[in-house]
């Protein structure tokens, strides 16, 4: 009774650690980005022109470079994903391909993103100016697509192997009495598995796109760089976290770097309502006993 009581104290500390983590982050980059929050106000966020020499700060072209490039991102990765997820979950559980991906899949999420980015520029942005030369438009190779197309490699992984463990947790018993009563195998994965495993697919999504908003150093390598409002999807960008990398350690002005540190606030707040959001659909969809 006493070792209980104590392992549930240990359980609410490290509860409570972790919120007064997140409190003490989240108040860290509002104090820290007051000077900007006060010199621009909420014209910071809709304000598409950042130039450091003219002190003009405004975060509407990160925001639009991150969101194009995550969801992007993750509707090319889905389909992937969700495949992924089946053939190792369901078709191919115990045979020895099936195992050698998942060994792969695996592998392919432990690789540090640095590696990712100098694939990117070295095999992928080759193959993008090809593309952007048959589609008629700038062949920069850089770019927002480019990018996207990284970030896809990039949180397979994490969707796919999710979806794999929760297709693996459906009970046995509701597939046997689904073939039972006549299903074909392609039947008990659209009626019985995936309406089962929808809400543990969905989570693994959105760790994904999680990943994806908060991905630096890889995007930084291939989006372009460009302080501008993308044009088009195969256009040079920054994403939020791609400037903070570029320019931190070189902002020696004080609003600069509050603008920075603002910019960062901002996307802690994006990534917080989306898992926040997130969370409800996750329960919405979970599947009940």
């Amino acid at each position: 009774m006493k070792s209980d009581k104590i392992f549930k104290g240990l359980l609410y500390a490290a509860g409570l650690f972790m919120a007064l983590l997140v409190f003490f982050a989240f108040l860290s980059l509002v104090q820290k980005s007051m000077s900007s929050i006060k010199a621009f106000g909420f014209n910071f966020l809709i304000n598409p022109d950042w130039n450091p020499p003219l002190r003009k700060f405004g975060a509407l072209a990160f925001f639009v470079g991150t969101l194009l490039t995550s969801i992007l991102a993750l509707l090319i990765s889905i389909p992937f994903s969700i495949a992924i997820s089946l053939f190792l979950g369901e078709y191919y559980r115990n045979n020895f391909f099936g195992k050698i991906l998942d060994y792969t899949t695996d592998l392919l999420a432990g690789i540090p993103s640095v590696i990712y980015g100098l694939w990117g520029l070295f095999f992928m942005v080759p193959i993008v100016r090809k593309i952007e030369l048959l589609v008629g438009v700038p062949p920069y190779g850089v770019g927002i697509f480019t990018a996207s197309l990284i970030l896809t490699i990039m949180i397979i992984p994490y969707t796919s192997s999710i979806g794999r463990e929760v297709i693996r947790l459906v009970p046995k018993d509701l597939k046997e009495a689904a073939y039972s009563l006549g299903a074909t195998q392609f039947e008990v994965v659209k009626k019985v598995i995936l309406p089962y495993a929808k809400s543990g697919i969905f989570a693994g999504i959105l760790l994904s796109f999680g990943r994806a908003l908060g991905e630096t150093m890889a995007v930084t390598m291939v989006i372009g760089n460009s302080n501008y409002l993308p044009s088009d999807v195969f256009a040079p960008a920054n994403t939020m976290a791609s400037v903070i990398a570029n320019e931190f350690a070189e902002a020696t002005d004080a609003l600069h770097l509050s603008s920075l540190i603002e910019l960062a606030l901002f996307l802690f707040v994006i990534s917080f309502v989306i898992n926040y959001f997130g969370n409800i659909v996750i329960k919405r969809f979970r599947v009940n006993g």
